[in-house]
C-alpha cells in the first residue's frame, strides 16, 4: 500500500468509505447480477426441473462444506491486521496473512477427506443418483482448494475493493461463457458442474496474484516459517479462529442445510425449485454481502482510529441504511417474484414464489443486521456473536421440526423465523456492546479478546 495512499485514507469519513467501496462491489456485481440471471436461464431451462435439482443438491452441498472446511480467516486479516496496516508494520501483517493462508490448506486437506466419506457413504440420503457420485466428489473437492479466504482478507484489509471487484467479476463472466459454451456442445450436469469447478479455481489464482502485487512486503512465503511468530504478535487470535470457525459452521448450516433438508425430505424437483427461489433472492438482497464486506473491513478500521462517539454513530448509521435496504427485498419479492422466476426457469418454476417471499424476509433480516456482527468481533466479544448464530440455528431447527411438514414452503418459512431470532439476539448484544464501551470500556481488539 502507497503512502499516498495512506496519507489520503484519513481525508474520507468512515461512513463515505463503506458507501465507496459498496459501490465499488455493486458496480462490478451489477453486472455479475446480469449475467448470473442468464446462465442461470440457461441452466434451467437446459437441464429441466430434475436436472437442475440434482445440479443444486451437488452445489449445495459443496457450498457447505466449503463453508465448514474454510476457516473465515479473512475475518482474522480484517479484524487483526487492521492495526498493523495502520502502524505500517508489514511484517507482521505479513507472517498474519500467511499464517491464514496456512490454515485455508489445511481446511482445504481436511475438507478433501470429508467430501470423500459423504459422498461414497451417504450420497443416497441427499436423494442424489448413483451416476453423479465421482462428478460430485470431483466438483467438492475443486471447490476445496479453491479456497482463497485468507488473500481476500489481505484485499479488504487494505481497502482495496476496486481490485476485489475486478477479480470478482471473473465468476460470472466464466459461468456466463461457459453455460454459452455448454449450451452449444450439448448440456449436461457434469459439463456445467466441470465449468463452475474450474472457473473457481481460476479465481482463487487471481486473487492470490492480486494481493500479491498490491502487498508483495506481506505475501511472502518466508513468513510461513515464522507462523509461530504470529501467534505471538495477535493475542488472542488462537481463541478468535475457534469462535469465527464455529460460527461460520452454524453459517453453512443455516445458508445450505434447508436446501439440502428439501432434497432429503421433499425430493429433487423440490430442490431445484427451492435454489432458484433462494438464487433469486440472494440477486435481490446482493447489497447485504456487498455491505458486509465494505462495512466489516471499516468497522475494524474505526476501532482502531476513531473515538468511541464516531465508531457507535458508524454502527447506528449502517443498520439504519440495511434495514431500510432489506424492506426493499420483501417488496421486490412479493410484487416481482413470481414472474421472475417464470421469466427465468420457465412456467414450471413460478411455483417457486411460494418459497420466494419467506426467503425475501430472511434476506431482510440479514440485511439489516450487517452492523452487529463486525461490530461484536472488533470490539472482542466475538463469543457474543457465536451466541447470536447459536439462538438462529435454534430457532430455525424449532421452526423445521414444526413447518417441514409442509414441504419447502414450509421449510422456506423456517429460515425465515431462524433469520428473525437471528437478527433479534445478535441485534440487543450488538446494542449492549456499544453501551459499555460508551460508558467507559475502552479496550480494544488487540489489548484483549474477551472482556
Amino acid at each position: 500500500m502507497s503512502d499516498e495512499a495512506q496519507q489520503a485514507e484519513p481525508q474520507r469519513s468512515p461512513i463515505k468509505r463503506i458507501f465507496v467501496n459498496t459501490a465499488w462491489l455493486l458496480g462490478g456485481n451489477g453486472f455479475g447480477a446480469a449475467c448470473s440471471l442468464i446462465y442461470l436461464a440457461i441452466l434451467t431451462r437446459t437441464l429441466g426441473l430434475k436436472g437442475f435439482g440434482h445440479f443444486s443438491l451437488i452445489l449445495g452441498t459443496a457450498q457447505a462444506m466449503v463453508a465448514i472446511a474454510g476457516f473465515q480467516s479473512w475475518r482474522v486479516v480484517v479484524r487483526y491486521g487492521a492495526p498493523h496496516i495502520y502502524a505500517s508494520d508489514w511484517n507482521k501483517f505479513g507472517r498474519l496473512a500467511m499464517l491464514c493462508g496456512l490454515f485455508d490448506i489445511l481446511g482445504a486437506l481436511a475438507g478433501t477427506a470429508f467430501a470423500f466419506a459423504l459422498f461414497y457413504g451417504f450420497a443416497d440420503i441427499l436423494d442424489l443418483n448413483p451416476a453423479y457420485v465421482n462428478i460430485a466428489l470431483a466438483f467438492c473437492c475443486a471447490s476445496l482448494w479453491a479456497l482463497n479466504s485468507a488473500a481476500t482478507g489481505i484485499l479488504r484489509a487494505l481497502d482495496r475493493f476496486d481490485s476485489m471487484v475486478y477479480v470478482e467479476s471473473v465468476v460470472p463472466t466464466g459461468r456466463l461463457i461457459a453455460a454459452l459454451v455448454v449450451l452449444w456442445a450439448g448440456a449436461t450436469v457434469g459439463r456445467f458442474l466441470f465449468a463452475w469447478a474450474a472457473i473457481s479455481l481460476l479465481q482463487a489464482i487471481l486473487y492470490w496474484i492480486t494481493a500479491r502485487r498490491l502487498c508483495p512486503q506481506a505475501v511472502r512465503l518466508t513468513h510461513l516459517r515464522n507462523w509461530r511468530q504470529a501467534l505471538t504478535d495477535n493475542p488472542g487470535v488462537e481463541h478468535f479462529f475457534l469462535v469465527t470457525y464455529a460460527g461460520s459452521t452454524l453459517d453453512a448450516i443455516t445458508r445450505n442445510g434447508p436446501l439440502l433438508a428439501v432434497g432429503g425430505l421433499v425430493g429433487t424437483q423440490a430442490a431445484g425449485l427451492y435454489r432458484l427461489a433462494s438464487q433469486l433472492t440472494q440477486a435481490m438482497s446482493k447489497l447485504s454481502t456487498l455491505l458486509a464486506r465494505a462495512v466489516y473491513a471499516e468497522v475494524a478500521r474505526a476501532r482502531v482510529t476513531s473515538a468511541v462517539a464516531e465508531f457507535r454513530k458508524l454502527a447506528a448509521q449502517t443498520s439504519i441504511i440495511a434495514g431500510l435496504a432489506g424492506v426493499i427485498v420483501v417488496a421486490m419479492a412479493i410484487a416481482l417474484g413470481g414472474k421472475l422466476l417464470g421469466l427465468i426457469g420457465g412456467e414450471v418454476f413460478e411455483r417457486g414464489a411460494l418459497i420466494l417471499v419467506p426467503l425475501a424476509i430472511a434476506a431482510s433480516f440479514e440485511l439489516a443486521s450487517v452492523a452487529f456482527e463486525p461490530v461484536l468481533h472488533s470490539t472482542g466479544r466475538a463469543r457474543y456473536a457465536l451466541l447470536g448464530r447459536v439462538m438462529w440455528i435454534s430457532a430455525l431447527l424449532i421452526a423445521l421440526y414444526l413447518l417441514a411438514s409442509q414441504g419447502a414452503p414450509g421449510i422456506a418459512w423456517a429460515v425465515a423465523v431462524g433469520g428473525g431470532a437471528g437478527y433479534v439476539a445478535m441485534g440487543l448484544m450488538a446494542m449492549h456492546t456499544l453501551r459499555r464501551i460508551a460508558d467507559g470500556d475502552t479496550s480494544t481488539p488487540t489489548s484483549t479478546v474477551e472482556p
